[in-house]
């Protein structure tokens, strides 16, 4: 695994890219949106918003769509990066955009969180709002999306579950402490970290906590991944974790020299990750041993992008990296 290429932005890159057609779509705190060739590593556009750019970027029907700290949500040509429309709230949005089809199946609807406490649903081709939703805190994730609801984490400590018909709450759930990261849905479940150094398994049906995974005295921000039998994600302990997906007992830690505010993503049987220690790391889903590390020197808080064998990941020294396997030149 060697480093490809790296594409230099004015600010941190705590943003994770979005690669779709060849091309990576990833903001920055320079306030720009970039699209990158994915082979190269070279800008086809750029797009300034008002400013740090740290959601993740949303790309759908030759669309890209991304929150900004201007507290706007931007949809732009993914070819182009030329503005469609924008959308205010009342305050930042740092989570990323999700997005679903309308229930009548005859429009796409994209759904944002912003730290007004409001979760948006809005028409994707013209920006226009369908519902609002009032919870009592930030919303710092992305909204997930499942049977017919949407599923989100605040800093009011409630896991919110929402008909996506009308915005109309259906549950809400007590999760202990305030949530900084997204929830993954797996099987009716939602699978999500806290504040109060727990990372809980929240059965929707049930409407209750269906088990707790405490170790040390450190929170849980990271995003999990979540396989058939694992669930995957960082703490603020400076370790990785994965615990057995039904019960939350421990498979195994790895150790890091920084905290994982970085979500894991799982690919085959392999675990990318960063760490606020400076570096990305592959290490076995089956033990958590490292198979390999990259120095990139400043703290990795954005998430690993993964496609064709290629990893793309932002570092707070203000660079997009690509890492992959280095093509053996002809002679």
């Amino acid at each position: 695994m060697a480093q490809l290429w790296t594409f230099k932005t004015q600010g941190p890159v705590k943003s994770s890219a979005a690669i779709i057609n060849g091309k990576a779509f990833i903001g920055s705190g320079d306030g720009n949106v970039y699209c990158l060739d994915l082979s190269s590593g070279k800008k086809v556009w750029a797009h300034k918003t008002d400013g740090p750019v740290d959601s993740s970027p949303l790309v759908l029907e030759n669309m890209v769509f991304v929150g900004s700290v201007d507290a706007h949500l931007y949809a732009l040509d993914a070819d182009t990066g030329k503005f469609i429309w924008k959308f205010q709230t009342g305050d930042k949005i740092i989570g990323s955009p999700n997005w679903v089809k309308s229930p009548k199946g005859d429009a796409t609807w994209v759904l944002a969180g912003s730290y007004d406490f409001k979760l948006y649903c809005l028409d994707a081709a013209t920006g226009k709002s369908n519902w609002v939703y009032e919870s009592s805190n930030y919303i710092n994730g992305s909204p997930a999306v499942a049977n017919g609801q949407t599923i989100f984490g605040g800093c009011d400590a409630m896991v919110h579950v929402i008909s996506l018909v009308d915005g109309q709450q259906l549950k809400e759930i007590e999760a202990g402490a305030y949530i900084i990261g997204s929830a993954a849905i797996r099987d009716s479940r939602a699978y999500l970290g806290h504040y109060e150094n727990a990372f809980v398994c929240i059965d929707l049906a049930a409407a209750n906590v269906a088990w707790t995974y405490k170790d040390r005295a450190f929170a849980y921000a990271s995003s999990p991944a979540v396989t058939a039998d694992r669930v995957v994600f960082g703490g603020r302990d400076k370790r990785l974790h994965c615990v057995n997906r039904a019960d939350g007992k421990p498979v195994w830690t790895f150790p890091t020299r920084g905290k994982v505010d970085s979500s894991p993503v799982v690919c085959g049987d392999k675990v990318v990750v960063g760490s606020d220690d400076g570096r990305v790391y592959a290490v076995t889903l089956a033990d958590g041993k490292q198979i390999w590390s990259y120095e990139i020197g400043q703290p990795v808080e954005s998430s690993p992008a993964i496609v064709d064998g290629k990893i793309v990941i932002g570092s707070d020294d203000g660079n997009v990296y690509c890492f992959g396997a280095k093509v053996q030149q002809r002679r």
